[in-house]
């Protein structure tokens, strides 16, 4: 197909320079048979055939007028003759096809050097008139009339190639748009998989995590306590509503379609730090002892994206210290002061428990840095004072 594109434009402008010749040649056979074809004063005493040759080779070379600058020297040889014989109408007419090809289908350079051309050869044109005519009005008059066969069609072939050279100009930055375009659409699609990528970890995993400790919890117990268990029991229950009504509101969220008001399934209100009882009662009951130290006060609303990122980052947090330290202890503390609200998770690390990381994949820690950076905060991790402390720095304002 790519090969196929440039054959055809070739046929194409192989009959349009077919057109061009043929009709510039019926139009010159009838202007020479009318005997229209004297430019200046005085009988054409040459041959009829003569002319006709001449007409018939100069149009035969409108089929390379695009041959730059090929046609233009051999449609000089054609003129050269023709004012040897005395200069004919038809001869000039189509001569000026050939400045208007060259001007227009050549390089850069040439173009520019047409004009260049024209310049010096309406002066030699002027000049020439003043030496061979007696009366210098005469001159001049035959000079102006025979400008417009050298001035125009430069002129006019200059301001098409402007153009022409504007639209190709626009036609690639168009290109370069439409590329650019599709890159940032695959860029914005990239980030949006990697988004739900995390907020699925931080729904599924946080909400699964908690589920095996606990019953592994329940399990473990030789002499169940009944409402110990039922305490167990009842957060697994809790733990499982809650990543189920999660994944389906995202999927409800995923599947929405505006455009036709599908309102099968209603999201839910995304977790907030008021909901954070919840939160810790579900550590407690995987066999974590948390100490709340102190909680931001939420009567003055925060902003969503800060409220939902550090809820996550808790959860994450305090999900990583129940896997990693199970029975141990844990001290959650949320505060805002001076237009920051800070997170701090600091627990026990028991002998072997590790990086305190989600079971040494990575993923917890960089979705935690990554939600921090997503509200313009940051976000350390790692050993603090024989423990493990994650705080997370988030601003109040312009998030």
């Amino acid at each position: 197909m790519p090969t196929l594109v440039p054959r055809l434009n070739h046929l194409a402008e192989w009959k349009q320079d077919l057109v061009i010749a043929f009709g510039t040649w019926v139009v010159g056979v009838l202007v020479y048979v009318s005997g229209m074809q004297v430019l200046l004063s005085g009988k054409d005493d040459t041959p009829l055939w003569i002319r006709l040759t001449e007409l018939t080779v100069l149009c035969a070379l409108e089929m390379l007028r695009r041959k730059v600058p090929l046609a233009l020297l051999c449609a000089l040889v054609v003129l050269a003759v023709d004012i040897a014989f005395g200069p004919s109408l038809p001869i000039l007419v189509v001569f000026t096809d050939f400045l208007y090809a060259t001007t227009l289908y050549g390089s850069r350079r040439t173009s520019r050097l047409m004009i260049g051309v024209a310049a010096i050869g309406t002066l030699g044109v002027v000049c020439l008139a003043l030496v061979f005519s007696a009366q210098w009005r005469t001159a001049i008059l035959a000079a102006f009339a025979l400008l417009p066969f050298l001035v125009t069609p430069v002129w006019w072939a200059a301001n098409v190639r402007q153009q022409r050279d504007i639209a190709d100009s626009e036609r690639a930055n168009a290109v370069q748009l439409a590329k650019i375009g599709r890159l940032d659409r695959k860029a914005a699609v990239a980030g949006e998989r990697s988004k739900m990528a995390r907020d699925l970890h931080d729904v599924i995993a946080g909400h699964l995590s908690a589920i095996a400790i606990q019953s592994e919890a329940a399990l473990s117990m030789s002499t169940a306590d009944p409402k110990l268990s039922r305490k167990v029991l009842e957060s697994v229950r809790e733990n499982s509503v809650s990543a189920l009504e999660e994944m389906r509101a995202m999927i409800g969220l995923l599947r929405a379609d505006a455009s036709t008001g599908n309102a099968e399934i209603e999201p839910t209100a995304p977790a907030r730090l008021a909901e954070l009882s919840k939160l810790v009662e579900s550590a407690r009951a995987s066999g974590l002892e948390v100490e709340i130290g102190s909680v931001v006060d939420q009567s003055p609303a925060l902003p969503a994206a800060v409220d939902l990122t550090a809820y996550r980052i808790a959860q994450e947090a305090l999900t990583n210290a129940a896997k990693h330290a199970a029975g141990g202890r844990a001290l959650l503390d949320i505060r805002a002061h001076g237009g920051i609200l800070t997170v701090e998770v600091r627990n026990d690390l028991r002998p072997g428990s590790g990086s305190g990381d989600d079971g040494g994949t990575g993923l917890g820690l960089l979705n935690m840095r990554e939600r921090a950076a997503a509200v313009g905060g940051t976000l350390t991790a790692g050993p603090s004072g024989g423990g493990w402390l994650v705080r997370a720095e988030l601003p109040l304002e312009g998030s």
